[in-house]
């Protein structure tokens, strides 16, 4: 059994659970504990139909290198996929909501599963990689997404700078990061629909991408280095947003109160 056929975690079993029930084969559970979240994701699993097995935590340390806090998701070959017709449907919609994360030309798969994750946390409907040039998802994306390689589609479209100008019409905006832009993150108003687009370390964006950018944002550096790795970038991103929609959210009861 191998960490590719794995979601462990309790939060990346609970949403494997939750999004893609019939993907998921068996539960493995810690024997005897019996605290809360536990408990929730043995009743869920009860719920779907999903055979729920108890083991020692000797056993499930056998079956993953990874943190899994008492609970791994068994999940099937055919782990759930959106091309790129059906994302456009699916953004239709999110409307205001929709949230991707766009990577362009990341070849280390480590940096790709780190992005994955980070793009779990923060909420975003899925993550979009070219065809070509890109690192797919394999063992090693999966092993370092702790799950989320599972519960975020990763959509390869097979020309990037025409998938932005079909985002751009359905009213999408489109946000680049490079280190030469003229406003920093933390300027640009990200609440609506968006996209944000990340290129390797080396190169960055490549040019056709970042010309169809409708903006470009700059992660403010106070040291010696001009960048920093794409997966802690992407982080920092997506949490701007996910902390600008967040304020919004709260501003606008306290106005509609005035």
């Amino acid at each position: 059994m191998s960490d590719s056929r794995q979601v462990y975690g309790l939060h990346a079993a609970g949403e494997i659970l939750d999004r893609y029930p019939l993907v998921v084969k068996e539960l493995l559970l810690l024997r005897g504990r019996t605290d809360r979240r536990l408990a929730a994701l043995r009743e869920k699993a009860a719920d779907i139909g999903v055979p729920c097995r108890e083991l020692e935590r000797s056993e499930l340390d056998a079956l993953t290198s990874g943190k899994h806090q008492g609970a791994i998701a068994i999940v099937s070959d055919d782990a759930p996929a959106l091309d790129e017709r059906g994302l456009l449907e699916l953004l239709e919609t999110r409307g205001d909501k929709a949230f991707l994360l766009i990577l362009d030309s990341i070849t280390d798969p480590r940096n790709l599963g780190a992005c994955l994750r980070s793009a779990d946390a923060a909420g975003v409907d899925a993550a979009v990689i070219p065809a070509n040039k890109s690192v797919r998802v394999n063992a090693t994306v999966r092993k370092v997404a702790s799950g989320a390689a599972e519960t975020v589609p990763v959509v390869a479209v097979t020309n990037l700078a025409r998938f932005l100008d079909r985002l751009k019409q359905t009213g999408i905006w489109v946000a680049g990061a490079a280190e030469d832009a003229p406003a920093t993150i933390f300027d640009q108003d990200l609440t609506g629909p968006i996209a944000l687009v990340l290129g390797s370390e080396g190169k960055g964006i490549r040019r056709l991408v970042r010309e169809k950018c409708d903006y470009l944002v700059a992660i403010p550096m106070g040291g010696s280095l001009r960048s920093l790795n794409v997966s802690v970038a992407a982080g920092i991103c997506l949490f701007e947003v996910v902390r600008q929609r967040r304020a919004l959210s709260d501003e606008i009861p306290r106005l509609r109160a005035e």
